[in-house]
């Protein structure tokens, strides 16, 4: 007696739009799609499910291809602390070579 284990089926996500379409659209029965397709209701309404929580952003229309309004504000946030963190390791390296320098006049190094 040997168990032979099925394949999982994958299906698509064109396959999955389609097949919810022609339940809202056409007005194809779930028990008929169900039959057709060899699945479950429950797989069914688990698409459906995932389906309208999605909705919102499929409604948001395409994604914009450049940085938003936030990520500009950091960008330039980010370069003014650079700038004004090069201006202060400049500070530093001044002060840190005069006080070489009088160290090397006072005979300490």
């Amino acid at each position: 007696m040997s168990k032979s284990k099925r394949a999982r089926r994958q299906f698509t996500t064109e396959q999955k739009a389609d097949v919810l379409r022609r339940n809202m659209i056409e007005k194809v029965p779930v028990s008929e799609l169900c039959n057709e397709l060899s699945i479950q209701p429950s797989l069914f309404y688990t698409w459906q499910r995932q389906a309208f929580d999605n909705l919102p952003a499929a409604l948001n229309g395409p994604a914009s291809t450049g940085p938003s309004r936030r990520e500009k504000e950091l960008a330039a946030e980010v370069a003014r602390l650079k700038e004004r963190l090069n201006k202060k390791d400049g500070v530093i390296a001044e002060i840190s070579a005069e006080y070489v320098n009088l160290k090397k006049e006072l005979g300490d190094l």
